[in-house]
């Protein structure tokens, strides 16, 4: 059977050699696999474009980038799939990832969006396809978890079917404890281990005031990436750059084999007294050559 992923191949719109496997985890050398989700440059993308962005983002030191706010109307802000795919080869870059907007087909079960995401990441060559938030609305009731957990199953067994990975990545509303539980926990124990990843903001859930590493030991394996997203000291509601901040990576880090993770993505949602630029070189300078990432 030709699937969406076996057409596009055939139709010459996948790259040869942009779907290579992942390298081996810390002992072997994974560093150069650092990447950054592209919402750290979000003011950048908009008022300089990403022609701009890109080569900057390779020359901060990034082998990676992370997508967000893919839509097939705009594509991937202003260049349908292929060119971005080609931009970012031009550069030395790849993307293994991507955050889409999945709040209508969890309100309405509509599975077109995900299509259109397939497509445009079987064009770039991503592996993952990710939630990245929802409506609080959906998760008012255990029952609400419990249909969305349900929902993401049915999105990844459709990405499952087209060659693709899927995932989810949390903020803190994710451990609002309701009868008992959280949605967070009903995402870990209702859906499949071998189809829903989940990608660790670990900023959000040392500020939720939750153990990464113990999360990790009680979920092995279950984790395709860290976010490396740093506290600021004097203000834990705002970043700073890795390393300068209160969150103990090396004692995170050291737990990467465990967790399953192939991608350390830096993030920075804002920026105190210095230029974003200067910031992701110095993250990212800090988590290849101190946590040995």
């Amino acid at each position: 059977m030709t699937n969406r992923r076996t057409f596009l191949a055939q139709a010459g719109m996948i790259s040869a050699g942009v779907m290579v496997a992942p390298k081996m985890l810390l002992a072997q050398n994974y560093k150069d696999i650092v990447g950054l989700q592209l919402y750290s440059v979000r003011d950048q993308l908009k008022d300089t474009g990403v022609k701009d962005v890109i080569p900057k983002v390779a020359k901060a030191g990034y082998k990676e980038v992370e997508t967000f706010g893919y839509n097939k109307k705009n594509g991937f802000w202003g260049l349908d799939a292929g060119e971005f795919n080609k931009l970012l080869k031009d550069n030395g870059l790849h993307t293994p990832s991507g955050h889409f907007e999945f709040d209508n087909f969890f309100a309405t079960g509509n599975t077109d969006e995900l299509h259109s995401y397939i497509d445009a990441a079987h064009i770039t060559g991503m592996e993952y396809i990710i939630v990245p938030h929802l409506n609080g609305d959906f998760i008012k009731t255990v029952d609400d978890f419990k249909s969305i957990a349900d929902k993401i199953s049915i999105a990844a067994e459709i990405c499952k079917k087209e060659g693709l990975k899927f995932g989810y990545h949390n903020h803190n509303f994710e451990w609002r404890q309701v009868d008992g539980t959280t949605f967070y926990d009903t995402i870990l124990n209702r859906t499949d281990p071998k189809l829903v990843k989940m990608e660790m903001d670990l900023y959000w859930v040392v500020r939720t005031g939750q153990d990464p590493v113990e999360i990790i030991k009680k979920h092995p394996g279950r984790f395709f990436a860290f976010h490396i997203k740093d506290m600021d000291k004097s203000n834990h509601e705002r970043n700073t750059e890795i390393g300068n901040g209160t969150i103990d990576f090396k004692a995170i880090i050291a737990y990467a084999n465990l967790s399953g993770v192939k991608h350390f993505i830096v993030e920075q949602e804002n920026y105190t007294n210095i230029d974003p630029y200067v910031s992701i070189t110095q993250s990212c300078s800090y988590v290849k050559n101190v946590l040995h990432v």
